[in-house]
């Protein structure tokens, strides 16, 4: 009895292999995927596309949006009663959850009326 290997399909085994790895250790940096239309098994040609378009993105993958909703979360955080009402959602800064950093007055209508204000994360999930 003889056992024939397909070479092919051992070196599309390991490219597989090697670009999920590129691909997750780019994601670890803090790019994200884009989204696929669902779970499927990606071609190579479409693994190699992911990988390359992960590795153009800067690491953080904000960029300017990113950094001036940080920005804004920071002046929040320093002076709140400059920014009443002022809302920062998490999408905005790269981050897990739909909550978001509001600033409201402490203790409601009384705060309001005495200028106590803070910055809250709301969940903001339903």
């Amino acid at each position: 009895m003889s056992v024939t290997v397909d070479i092919r399909a051992v070196d599309e085994c390991a490219a597989r292999a090697d670009l999920r790895a590129q691909i997750a250790a780019l994601e670890a940096r803090g790019a994200r995927l884009p989204a696929t239309g669902g779970p499927r098994l990606l071609s190579l040609g479409e693994l190699e596309r992911v990988r390359d378009g992960l590795a153009a993105r800067p690491a953080g993958g904000g960029g300017a949006g990113e950094e001036a909703a940080r920005l804004k979360l920071e002046r929040m955080l320093a002076d709140p009663r400059a920014h009443r009402w002022a809302r920062v959602p998490l999408a905005a800064l790269c981050e897990p959850g739909c909550g978001a950093y509001v600033v409201r007055p402490r203790l409601g209508l009384i705060g309001m009326l005495a200028g106590w204000w803070e910055v809250k994360l709301s969940s903001g999930c339903p």
